[in-house]
């Protein structure tokens, strides 16, 4: 299959590391990727300059292919540097580009440093945000986080927690749950995905007795799902849902912020979590963690998750046709 592209993330984080660690992994194996970064960076394993993807696989078995992208400042573990912005969202750009040309099967970004990038003057909450700009279906995208276990998605991201809450409409349940559900069928071979929509407030509100969000926004998303053909089931109580009873009986879980699912998901398997963008017109993944500043060039990042984002990666690529 055509090779995955790897974007460089925060330079000063532990985005390279990781990726060394990948490669050693993967390289008898495969998925074979390619890394957008600066060549000339240490790496702990062997590297080869490339200056196309296509040079990629026949270079993976022996040494990580690394497509040179000069970075302006030598970056120094833990300490991120403005300087290097542009080139950190210059590398996700040329991946998506690689994508969308079909020279490369799909998109894995290493985590970014969004406060350093905002400072530089990078208008997008995160990676989703920008993703769904320049890889876009004319849908929002929308974010799901994936392990053997769990998979989940949620309404609102990267806001405050207020604001999510107050602009939460049925309308957004009901198109976060069509593209998950599509996605579902298309890309993870899921006949009929059951969906499982969390309530708001704590009981999903208790009949109205702890607010009426769920009673007037959750559960008419629900009935206009069911009346589509989706199986979904809500508004459900958040603190059970996510339970080892409860969790077989759903393929993914809609949650209505930011942390109601997130926490879940890193908590039962942090290190084999996924990210995965739906709705775009190429297939992206990413691992589930940060920038890891404080533990950066101190040798002990675990590569797990970006080792599954790969893996994943390139099974959501054969099944949409890119590989």
């Amino acid at each position: 299959m055509r090779p995955l592209a790897l974007t460089m993330g925060e330079p000063a984080g532990i985005g390279a590391e990781i990726a060394a660690g990948a490669w050693a992994a993967l390289r008898a194996t495969g998925p074979a990727f390619f890394l957008i970064d600066d060549a000339t960076r240490p790496f702990a394993v062997p590297v080869r300059a490339i200056t196309a993807p296509e040079e990629a696989a026949a270079i993976f078995p022996v040494a990580l292919p690394v497509l040179h992208r000069p970075l302006p400042v030598p970056p120094v573990p833990g300490r991120p540097d403005t300087a290097n912005a542009a080139a950190t969202i210059a590398a996700i750009t040329e991946a998506v580009e690689f994508a969308k040309a079909h020279r490369a099967a799909a998109v894995v970004t290493n985590p970014i440093q969004k406060a350093t990038l905002t400072a530089a003057g990078f208008r997008h909450p995160g990676h989703t945000e920008y993703l769904g700009e320049i890889a876009g279906t004319g849908v929002p995208p929308v974010m799901m986080l994936a392990c053997p276990e769990l998979r989940v998605v949620p309404v609102t991201v990267h806001e405050p927690l207020a604001r999510a809450i107050a602009r939460l409409t049925p309308a957004m349940i009901v198109e976060t749950a069509r593209i998950t559900a599509r996605a579902l069928r298309e890309e993870f071979g899921i006949a009929a995905p059951r969906l499982a929509i969390a309530g708001l407030n704590p009981h999903a509100g208790e009949a109205g007795t702890m607010g009426r969000e769920d009673i007037d926004i959750v559960a008419p998303a629900v009935a206009t799902l069911r009346a589509e053909g989706i199986d979904a089931r809500g508004p459900l109580p958040p603190d059970t849902m996510f339970t080892a009873l409860a969790r077989p009986t759903y393929d993914a879980a809609i949650g209505l912020y930011h942390d109601q699912v997130l926490i879940p998901i890193k908590t039962l398997d942090m290190a084999g979590g996924v990210n995965v963008t739906l709705g775009l017109s190429i297939v992206r993944t990413s691992p589930d963690h940060g920038t890891a500043l404080d533990i950066a060039g101190t040798g002990r990042a675990d590569p797990a998750s970006l080792i599954a984002a790969l893996r994943l990666a390139a099974e959501l690529a054969r099944a949409r046709g890119f590989a």
